[in-house]
């Protein structure tokens, strides 16, 4: 069967997934283009793929079949591709011990690539804080590259997380413009061991935070550029940061 209608409970239920409110209230979210579905099934957080009706696939979920113009509905881009997958959210618990805590970030597009970062330099958790914009925002996941199915991502409270971290003996590095500490003077052990905080576009890291720092960091430039968009920073950073020991 090939839903055609706009009234199909389906197509309104994938609709509604556009809205943050409707996501959280659901635990689920769609991925677009054939690489993330695959992704997604690898690891097993998809339920069901939504194609257009010509579209020969093979997954061991529940298929969907809808008309093009039914497709381009659901979508949220302006070229569709012919598969969407429905994912169910992941609920990470633990946090290891090279972590990035990303606080009141709003620009999805640089979350997407300091995730992407994340991953290809070894971090091991990122933490997304209260007010960084949403994980399953669709920019971000493309922005992405597929890769938030690589790495354990959890949601808390930068209040409560930061004493939890000095309990656990995990250094707390933070950003900063300025009195700050060169990311190329990290002995290895600090580098082993280590929460790295970033702050907002426009606003840096939270002066309340920055006070709770073991140290601030900054790279080293020359004086014509102020200052670094903040996942071209955060890459730079977790580069200088990656694990060396293999």
């Amino acid at each position: 069967m090939v839903i055609r209608s706009l009234e199909n409970e389906k197509v309104k239920h994938y609709k509604k997934l556009s809205q943050k409110k409707y996501r959280d209230l659901w635990d689920e979210f769609l991925i677009e283009g054939e690489r993330f579905v695959k992704e997604a099934f690898k690891e097993g957080v998809l339920k069901e793929v939504i194609v257009e009706e010509d579209m020969d696939v093979s997954f061991s979920v529940p298929i969907v079949r809808v008309s093009h113009d039914i497709l381009k509905k659901i979508s949220q881009v302006e070229t569709p591709q012919k598969i969407i997958g429905l994912c169910k959210k992941r609920k990470e618990t633990t946090i290891g011990s090279r972590i990035l805590i990303l606080d009141n970030l709003q620009n999805p597009l640089n979350v997407g690539t300091i995730i992407r970062s994340a991953v290809a330099f070894d971090i091991d958790t990122i933490v997304m804080g209260e007010d960084t914009v949403d994980l399953y925002n669709p920019k971000v996941l493309r922005g992405t590259g597929g890769m938030l199915f690589h790495i354990p991502i959890v949601f808390f409270d930068i209040k409560l997380l930061l004493p939890m971290l000095k309990d656990l003996n995990i250094p707390l590095f933070a950003t900063s413009v300025s009195n700050g500490y060169d990311v190329k003077e990290l002995t290895k052990e600090e580098k082993s061991r280590f929460a790295l905080l970033v702050g907002n576009e426009g606003n840096g890291v939270k002066n309340e935070f920055l006070e709770q720092s073991d140290k601030n960091l900054y790279i080293k430039m020359n004086e014509k550029v102020e200052s670094l968009n903040v996942a071209v920073a955060t890459s730079i950073l977790l580069y200088e940061m990656r694990d060396k020991s293999d």
